[in-house]
């Protein structure tokens, strides 16, 4: 045992020894393995802080929650000319629901009315998010009030002029004083402003920070819904517990009654999931973690190659070497160990640079965005690029580490001279 690790000590020695004499051969080979396990890393790091924000953005969300409107969320069967061709999904449909399909905790309806203007005496915000939506998305998205309150479902009904503003909406509209009670203006209309949300953080899309609600009935008394109307869609959160594949076909069901659909006739409507918006996100991430690890593994391979390369520079420059220290009485594998220790270095060295510049990167990253996006790089993905790097300097050395340690002294001597 002893006589190994003597072998190993001096092999390791020579190794360094055979690094710090050729600076900037080992810095371009440093180089190599840093872009590479960097590209790796760094895409890994990204697609998994993506992931996680996406994550807690969805985690205060029923996933049960039901959009039903003529929209598909995601990827679907039913062919464009056919979807545009679907009814407008309006308040009376709204309505319906809510009074004849049975285990529903709370419904709303929500009109996708795009941005506008906001203005509160000479300040003035555009591009800002309005959604107009009833009372019951109180309930179904679990919004938190900081001051003031939502409207009730009796102003949802009747149309009320109120608003409730998100938190730097509010900030950005009246900086540090009170805005409840105060007068804005949107859709060119004056609005009460009689409540302000929580500070929510980013958000999956807008954030409800920079949002604000009205009651979808005062929306609907100046802009038209049907065909050419503003689009539409119920929200639907089921009372827990409920089986939501036989709450699904009860609400398919009676929808089809009632939109007087035949048996043998496809829906014209879609039913979208917040369980199936995971889903779709989750394939999203894995397709994107397959694309980095591609792009950045090229990277790799080109630090990897280069080290080979220089491994096999270094044994035809050291040829001579190597059969004197082989006359001399060195082993094979003291000569295989010397090599295999230099690729081994190089590549961890050059793994742990670029493990310390993503790791640099996300903290500059994290001070530049703020709250908006953590960029978090985990234990696991320090461990992929460490043992990555390992891997790639064994890989590059063994068979350069391999032919020297077979060069016949005499022909080493011979053509090193």
């Amino acid at each position: 045992m002893l006589v190994y690790l003597r072998v190993f000590k001096e092999s390791f020695s020579f190794a360094l020894n055979a690094l710090r004499n050729n600076k900037l051969r080992t810095f371009l080979s440093l180089l190599g393995v840093t872009v590479g396990i960097f590209s790796i890393i760094a895409v890994l790091a990204a697609v998994d802080s993506l992931d996680r924000n996406i994550k807690e953005n969805l985690s205060g969300l029923d996933k049960n929650t039901m959009y039903l409107t003529k929209y598909s969320f995601g990827p679907t069967d039913v062919p464009r000319w056919k979807r545009d061709n679907f009814p407008q999904t309006e308040y009376d449909d709204y309505e319906f629901v809510r009074r004849n399909v049975p285990d529903i905790e709370e419904s709303a309806y929500v009109i996708f009315g795009g941005r506008e203007t906001i203005r509160y005496q000479a300040e003035t915000l555009t591009n800002i998010e309005i959604t107009p939506i009833s009372h019951g998305i109180y309930t179904i998205d679990n919004l938190k009030i900081e001051k003031g309150r939502f409207y009730s479902e009796l102003e949802s009904d009747t149309g009320s002029a109120v608003i409730v503003l998100g938190y730097e909406l509010a900030e950005n509209l009246f900086d540090k004083s009170n805005p409840i009670g105060k007068v804005v203006r949107v859709y060119g209309r004056k609005l009460t402003v009689i409540g302000v949300l929580e500070k929510y953080g980013s958000g999956l899309g807008d954030s409800p920070d920079v949002k604000g609600f009205v009651p979808a009935n005062f929306v609907r008394q100046f802009r038209n819904g049907g065909v050419e109307g503003l689009p539409g869609a119920v929200v639907i959160k089921p009372k827990e517990g409920v089986d939501i594949g036989a709450f699904e076909s009860v609400l398919k069901q009676k929808y089809r009654a009632y939109r007087g659909l035949k048996a043998d006739e496809d829906d014209n409507f879609f039913v979208n999931k917040l369980s199936g918006l995971v889903s779709f996100v989750d394939a999203i991430i894995g397709t994107l973690n397959l694309v980095g690890w591609v792009i950045s593994g090229f990277s790799l391979l080109v630090g990897g190659f280069g080290i080979a390369n220089i491994m096999f520079v270094s044994v035809k420059e050291r040829t001579n070497l190597i059969g004197i220290q082989k006359s001399l009485g060195a082993k094979n594998r003291f000569i295989l160990f010397q090599f295999l220790f230099e690729a081994i270095i190089l590549a961890i060295v050059g793994g742990l640079i670029g493990l310390l510049f993503v790791w640099s990167s996300a903290m500059i990253m994290n001070k530049v965005v703020g709250d908006d996006f953590e960029f978090v790089l985990s234990f696991w993905n320090m461990f992929i690029g460490f043992a990555l790097s390992s891997g790639i300097g064994l890989l590059s050395g063994i068979i350069p580490a391999i032919s020297a340690s077979k060069l016949d002294p005499v022909e080493a001597i011979r053509t090193g001279m």
